[in-house]
């Protein structure tokens, strides 16, 4: 690999350390790639608007605005206080109410991060009052947010889908059975820490369970129609994401203002604001990222990679292996969005050379970036749920560990090694991809 690539990452991943803003850290490697190797400039922005004009990417702000009129709509305590009549009255229950209610909220936003400021300033003040250690909540919490990563409709999904040129709905599924699987191993593991906590028991509820069920359920259901129609749209080959997201905020809005009430006109504007603010640094983002990735390709770096590593070894699992730890490090230094814009042209010419079908591949990616963004020391999403809480690094490094190690981990070891996981679900909704 030639020195000035070498150093371009370099730079980049000091930058990212140094806690420089992701589009000015790639746009240091560009510029230095530029420099030392004398590429047109204007030809390689030209190429990186020509890449971000895509229909495909106008789900991604539309479904930020659907996650961000949820949250300030009050939509996301509707789906806490439906799951927490089912699960929330065992002593682990609000750890498990955490989980699966960030899966749920994550189907819609499609966000590690609005997951985690949604459901983390909703769920950690009754986890406090239950008597859930700070730093243990924030770490479940953080463990849980990068659900919004695989559970569909997910943003990142549907970059790696336009990325690699692979299927949307493909990719929606492939994630789907792993997603699940990580949710049932953080529940456990949840299950299994919370029995040496001094976790008091929820107070005996008043009136007939199953009428105050059938209220909660009834109140939910609007909450509930939203996923509903964004995935119904989107399997049943009705709608196209970029429509599902459409529709997601047209539904999302009414009822915020009308049913839940938790839209005004103040928090509306919030919304609209904040969301364009995400749009606009999620955009500029974009657009360094696949410039830079474009240099790489012309640089001929995923073949020299892809070279570096079969001198190294054959064996497929090995490789895998080598790979997984190579996104894990991505995850930790970047947001999920750069980290499968920079891994997707460098990583799937790899993959596929030793047999690993694309659609597979977004599996282990979306699993492996959402690890790392939890992963000690830089873990991005574990610093947000300790501002979102309250809680110091010192007392979440233990629980996080006990989390990836025996729930993401063996979610990722699964999604790696046992494709069926990945590749059941759209092998039965798209045979064609798979003939």
């Amino acid at each position: 690999m030639d020195i000035e690539v070498i150093i371009s990452i370099v730079i980049l991943v000091v930058g990212l350390i140094l806690g420089m803003p992701i589009p000015f850290a790639f746009g240091g490697s560009f510029l230095w790639l530029t420099y030392t190797m004398d590429f047109n400039p204007n030809t390689l922005l030209a190429s990186g608007y020509t890449q971000i004009n895509s229909v495909v990417l106008l789900a991604i702000p539309l479904f930020v605005l659907a996650g961000k009129i949820m949250e300030k709509g009050n939509i996301g305590d509707a789906l806490i206080g439906l799951v927490e009549r089912f699960v929330g009255k065992a002593k682990s229950g609000l750890g498990a109410v955490s989980v699966i209610v960030s899966a749920v909220f994550g189907s819609i936003s499609g966000s590690a991060s609005a997951t985690l400021s949604c459901i983390g300033s909703l769920m950690y003040p009754r986890m406090l009052k239950a008597g859930y250690p700070t730093g243990y909540t924030a770490a479940l919490l953080a463990a849980a947010c990068p659900l919004g990563l695989l559970i569909p409709p997910s943003s990142a999904q549907i970059l790696y889908a336009w990325s690699s040129g692979t299927s949307v709905l493909a990719c929606f599924t492939a994630t789907v059975v792993p997603g699940i699987i990580l949710v049932i191993f953080l529940c456990l593991v949840n299950a299994v820490m919370c029995r040496k906590m001094d976790i008091r028991q929820p107070e005996k509820e008043e009136g007939n369970w199953v009428a105050n069920t059938g209220k909660a359920v009834v109140h939910a259901i609007p909450a509930l129609i939203m996923p509903i129609i964004i995935l119904g749209g989107i399997y049943g080959g009705i709608m196209t994401a970029t429509e599902a997201a459409a529709i997601s905020v047209a539904y999302a809005i009414p009822v915020g203002f009308l049913v839940y009430k938790g839209l005004k006109g103040k928090t509306f504007i919030q919304a609209l604001t904040e969301s364009a603010s995400t749009t606009g640094v999620i955009m500029v983002m974009f657009f360094m990222v696949m410039i830079f990735s474009k240099l790489l390709t012309m640089l001929n770096v995923p073949t020299q990679i892809a070279e570096t590593l079969l001198s190294i070894t054959d064996n497929r699992i090995v490789i895998l292996l080598m790979i997984n730890l190579f996104m894990v490090i991505i995850g930790m230094i970047m947001d999920d969005t750069s980290g499968i814009l920079l891994c997707t042209p460098i990583l799937l010419p790899i993959v596929t050379s030793i047999g690993v079908h694309p659609v597979h591949f977004a599996a282990i990616l979306g699993v492996n970036l959402g690890m790392g963004n939890i992963t000690p020391p830089t873990a991005p999403m574990l610093y947000l749920s300790g501002r979102v809480v309250g809680a110091k690094i010192n007392t979440m490094l233990k629980p996080i560990m006990i989390f990836i190690i025996f729930a993401w981990i063996p979610t990722l070891l699964l999604t790696t090694y046992v494709p069926a996981v990945a590749t059941t679900l759209p092998g039965i909704l798209m045979p064609q991809l798979f003939a």
